[in-house]
């Protein structure tokens, strides 16, 4: 299920985001005043900065029976944009983290990482990391790959894809078929979604149905220096979950570069 394989770079990835995030004990101060310093430090990098007001989900209170839905005071989310759009950082009182829509290998995106989360810590210094995660978003086209015509069967490895592992299942007529699966792993947790399903990207709608691979791993109570260390970890994981989740015949589609 999961693989030992050595780590590979897909030229042709099928990523739709890749997002790092580090949750920390609240930090009053981030969104009582702008994050003037911490956007001149980033600036270079990420220039196109706006913000706004989000309303946490409220909290359920009381005992059973007596149970009260409260409402959560709204949180100022900072997000500087790079000019290409393509790598955001968000920043509030509880997180930072780095979004990216075109990701090409983890030494960039880490590159990238470096300035926001070194500025951060810096100078809102931050205890310790309550959370450190890493979350692969990954839509399988199988027109992309030219394998228009080759069922999921033999892209996906069976125990991900339930009744569509079998070879008289007709995958035009299942319109639900997932797969979710949370579990410790090796040190970090793992949560996974898996199955077929439509994309809309910027509001619209991609007509064709592709195979979603999405897994967000994370570590608690990381102490701030080991943060890097902590992500390099999680990438590492991440490889072998999904190479282990593929055949082959799409691992070869995706165009494999040893490192």
């Amino acid at each position: 299920m999961f693989s030992s394989e050595p780590r590979c770079i897909y030229r042709a990835n099928q990523l739709g985001e890749v997002i790092c995030q580090l949750r920390f004990p609240e930090i009053p101060s981030i969104g009582s005043a702008l994050p003037a310093a911490f956007l001149d430090a980033i600036r270079d990098e990420f220039p196109r900065f706006s913000s706004r007001q989000d309303c946490p989900p409220p909290k359920i209170t009381g005992t059973p029976g007596n149970m009260v839905l409260e409402n959560q005071p709204s949180v100022i989310n900072y997000q500087f944009v790079s000019e290409d759009g393509m790598w955001k950082v968000n920043l509030t009182n509880t997180f930072i983290s780095l979004a990216c829509a075109n990701y090409t290998r983890w030494e960039d995106f880490a590159r990238k990482l470096d300035k926001p989360l070194a500025n951060f810590i810096k100078l809102y210094k931050p205890a310790i990391f309550d959370r450190v995660g890493l979350r692969y978003v990954n839509f399988i086209s199988r027109q992309k790959l030219n394998l228009e015509n080759t069922p999921f069967r033999e892209l996906i490895q069976s125990y991900y894809l339930g009744p569509l592992a079998m070879e008289n299942m007709n995958e035009a007529k299942v319109n639900s078929n997932t797969v979710d699966l949370e579990m410790d792993f090796r040190g970090s947790y793992l949560k996974l979604h898996a199955g077929p399903g439509m994309v809309t990207k910027n509001g619209q709608q991609d007509p064709e149905r592709k195979f979603i691979f999405d897994q967000d791993q994370f570590m608690t109570n990381i102490p701030v220096k080991m943060s890097i260390g902590a992500l390099n970890t999680l990438h590492l994981q991440a490889y072998a979950i999904f190479r282990g989740a593929i055949t082959d015949r799409l691992h070869n589609a995706m165009e494999p570069e040893t490192i």
